[in-house]
């Protein structure tokens, strides 16, 4: 017999034109982020103007995929039966300079804390797209 969650399809981010070179990224196993050619500043989640400066030349560049735990929650109880629990939702501080949030993976959820050395890492989900997930440093 399935467990629920088998049965269950996982909700998915719905690319628009403006995200498309992010999930385009994700499926090539790149994390991907904007940087304003005008002030510099690294521009996530994907916009059509930097928030800094308002300038609408923002260029697509790959992240070296690493950064810190800004801040993290574990989450016991799912929005769906679609998740296992217990997981873990972070805000990654990523080494360019801007904040994402995502999964923590392949580490158990005790061992999560603030400051955690983390790596990107993707998975093809069974509903076609390519997410980006965290995990520890080696």
């Amino acid at each position: 017999m399935k467990k629920v969650n088998e049965l269950m399809a996982r909700p998915m981010p719905v690319p628009t034109p403006i995200s498309a070179p992010f999930w385009e990224g994700c499926t090539e196993n790149t994390l991907r982020y904007q940087r304003c050619e005008e002030c510099d500043t690294a521009v996530f989640k994907p916009q059509a103007f930097c928030p800094s400066c308002w300038s609408t030349r923002l260029a697509w560049t790959e992240s070296l995929g690493v950064g810190t735990i800004y801040s993290y929650s574990v989450v016991w109880r799912a929005q769906s039966p679609a998740f296992d629990t217990p997981y873990v939702v972070a805000i990654i501080e990523l080494a360019e300079g801007f904040h994402m949030m995502s999964n923590i993976v392949n580490c158990d959820e005790t061992t999560v804390h603030c400051g955690m050395s983390v790596t990107v890492t993707f998975r093809k989900m069974p509903e076609g797209m390519t997410l980006p997930f965290f995990e520890p440093t080696p």
